[in-house]
């Protein structure tokens, strides 16, 4: 199916953009700080057209799923509340926007930790400042995105997930602080590629504890008596508050300081080192792992040719990313996915390599 046979018509206007993998600095967007996201080469694609009712009619082709929203006062569920929320925060900021007919495709891999939601956001967004030429930066696009999957998805997020969306490429790292918006570009470290492997456990965010950890981060703040974990710099000061907001502001502080570790031109060993730090500290402080992520963590660090892993995403199941050597990362997940398999998981390579 294609967009006229859905809408009859063809479209106005057509916006991509490309899901991402977190290497280092989980968890710490929401808490104002440092993460080391980039992007895939998978994307979401949304096209656009008018509707001759008052009407909104979203279709999905993956999900081959077409719903009608009639009630502009009443949000859906699913997919479409992803689009409709990105409508509504845009009016919310101003702007005056129509019955849209929307028509989305996506190659980016859903349930797996690899920011399909942000992905559709962003390219929402984008589709409608196309349409209708509205004067947005990248950077506006991907706040009006985070505050659709806040306010209409029901996921607490920080900014990460939609600024990689908007701003990062595949062939460098995003250096994002998170508070202040300061970002630039980074190379990988020498000789490198990476590789992404779901672990074969879906996971939906506003279903899992991710809005929960997000609260206890900010209960831990407070009890610190800072604005956000990212202004506690010693990890020892975390030794005054109780379980489990110790073990979670212990993982935020490490995180951080692991993420500004990486950006000092560390050797691919000690990068891959932070990666193992940080996939640890996920499972133990945070307790965002399952035992299939464990697992194929394991694998992944003992064979040759990597040198890191950890789980990518919020965890509660989805994808683990290791960083390999380059020319070797095809083998290595077709060699790790056999293994991870054989012993009763279905694992699958979302990305065999992103060649740099």
């Amino acid at each position: 199916m294609n967009f006229k046979e859905i809408f009859n018509t063809i479209p106005e206007a057509e916006a991509s953009a490309p899901g991402r993998v977190n290497l280092i600095g989980e968890h710490t967007d929401y808490n104002d700080g440092f993460v080391l996201p980039t992007a895939i080469p998978q994307s979401t694609t949304v096209l656009l057209g008018m509707s001759r009712d008052n009407a909104h009619h979203f279709y999905s082709e993956n999900l081959n799923e077409q719903v009608t929203i009639l009630d502009t006062h009443h949000s859906p569920s699913g997919f479409a509340s992803y689009i409709y929320g990105c409508i509504e925060v845009l009016k919310t900021a101003g702007y005056t926007i129509p019955s849209l007919l929307v028509y989305i495709k996506s190659s980016v891999p859903m349930g797996s930790g690899l920011s399909s939601s942000a992905a559709l956001e962003v390219a929402t967004v984008r589709a409608i400042r196309q349409l209708f030429d509205l004067p947005l930066n990248d950077v506006e696009i991907a706040q009006l995105a985070q505050q659709a999957e806040i306010h209409y998805a029901g996921v607490q997020c920080g900014i990460m997930d939609q600024m990689a969306a908007s701003l990062a490429d595949s062939k460098h790292i995003l250096f994002l602080d998170t508070r202040t918006l300061e970002r630039y570009l980074v190379p990988f470290p020498p000789g490198t590629e990476i590789i992404i492997i779901d672990s074969g456990v879906p996971r939906t965010l506003a279903t899992s504890g991710y809005n929960q950890r997000r609260a206890e981060c900010e209960a831990a703040a407070h009890l610190l008596g800072v604005k956000a974990l990212r202004d506690i710099t010693n990890v020892d000061d975390t030794n005054i508050l109780p379980q489990p907001l110790c073990d979670r502001a212990r993982h935020v502080i490490t995180e951080n300081n692991r993420v500004l570790e990486a950006l000092q031109e560390v050797t691919p060993e000690r990068f891959g080192e932070l990666m193992n730090a940080s996939h640890a500290s996920l499972r133990d402080d945070y307790e965002v792992s399952v035992p299939a992520l464990d697992t194929l963590v394991e694998i992944l660090q003992k064979t040759p040719g990597v040198f890191g892993a950890r789980l990518t995403g919020a965890g509660f199941g989805g994808a683990c990313v290791a960083l390999v050597t380059s020319g070797q990362g095809r083998d290595i997940a077709t060699k790790v996915v056999e293994e991870y398999n054989h012993i009763g998981y279905n694992g699958q390579i979302l990305v065999p390599t992103i060649n740099l």
